[in-house]
């Protein structure tokens, strides 16, 4: 269902963390990727393109050993969870689904063994990490280990244009600059960050800097991705007081600089979208609603993202075939009635 609304919203791929590879008692799965299985077939069904991210969770803060709750997604060691990304890779064998890896965050795993899984991992995958979300947690990581966790991260690993930090939100001037200059990517996620209260990025001044960045839905509170822009551009407004977080064309820097980075999260290797033989995936607007039907072509991408919802779009292809045309999804009857039906069976247990 999840997915399906996302096709709807204008999405193509979606980066799935995924946590859970043992059951409510924490005994692992028979199949260790059966999680991962289910997500790649919800992603088919739903026509959405997805790139699985196998998570290794293993302490329950910085030095602490899980808590009981946990103990659905906790791989002990690194063998346990290379393991997992390993079973993952074959899961993935006979799909169009693609693998990246991830650490949860510095608070999630030992110091010493991130540093380990970083550089023992697969050198070809795109690398993720949650980082300096909340201010507890920056707190927490310099009290243990003496350093604020970008710092640590910068000082401790060769953060380079294969990471993927997700948050960001809370880095001092030297973090900042460093973490712009390393070529990384910045995974902003404005209304899961807003429903949080987790802060705000410095996003002006590390654009600025030559950052690099795109967006995520992480907790799905929201769908839209011209919303996620929204707030990016607007929150930035609110704190510089300023009219203009970007100069020249916001829109169209705004969407291009996520469609180049978010393919390059996604581990997508295609950069250019019109070239005879690569997928063509596109959400399409229609140009005859208010607004867009007189508004100029200099100004038409603009309009689309400060004044559009999805009642305005016509549908969503992906490789080249309408997935959802006319606000409606080619299977939503079938994947309404499952979500209906297991949220009824969740309730009554």
């Amino acid at each position: 269902m999840l997915y399906a609304e996302m096709v709807r919203h204008g999405y193509t791929q979606v980066a799935e963390f995924h946590y859970l590879h043992h059951d409510k008692d924490g005994k692992p799965y028979a199949h260790l990727a059966e999680m991962g299985m289910r997500m790649v077939a919800a992603a088919q069904m739903a026509g959405i393109k997805i790139t699985l991210i196998p998570v290794f969770y293993q302490k329950g803060s910085f030095g602490q050993q899980p808590q009981p709750r946990q103990r659905r997604f906790i791989s002990k060691t690194i063998d346990d969870y290379f393991k997992l990304l390993e079973e993952s890779k074959s899961a993935l064998k006979n799909t169009s689904a693609l693998l990246a890896f991830s650490i949860h965050s510095l608070r999630a795993v030992a110091l010493e063994d991130i540093k380990t899984t970083y550089q023992q991992g697969p050198a070809d995958l795109p690398f993720h990490l949650h980082v300096a979300e909340q201010k507890k947690e920056v707190q927490d990581c310099l009290a243990y280990s003496g350093k604020r966790p970008m710092q640590w991260l910068l000082d401790n690993l060769n953060v380079n244009d294969r990471f993927n930090l997700v948050h960001a939100t809370h880095l001092d001037d030297t973090e900042l600059a460093s973490l712009a200059k390393s070529g990384a990517t910045v995974v902003l996620c404005p209304s899961t960050e807003g429903n949080l209260g987790d802060g705000i990025f410095r996003m002006k001044e590390y654009v600025r800097l030559g950052g690099r960045w795109c967006i995520g839905t992480d907790s799905h509170i929201g769908l839209s991705p011209m919303e996620e822009f929204r707030m990016i551009d607007y929150r930035q407004r609110l704190v510089s007081n300023q009219r203009n977080t970007f100069e020249g064309d916001a829109a169209a820097y705004l969407i291009n600089e996520e469609i180049e980075s978010g393919r390059k999260a996604m581990g997508v290797t295609a950069s250019n979208h019109f070239e005879i033989g690569n997928p063509f995936d596109a959400v399409i607007y229609n140009a005859q609603t208010h607004l867009l039907a007189d508004t100029t072509e200099k100004n038409r991408l603009a309009t689309i993202l400060y004044t559009s919802d999805s009642s305005r779009i016509v549908g969503t292809l992906v490789n080249g075939k309408w997935v959802v045309k006319d606000q409606h999804h080619n299977q939503g009857h079938s994947i309404k009635t499952a979500f209906s039906r297991a949220t009824r069976e969740l309730k009554n247990r």
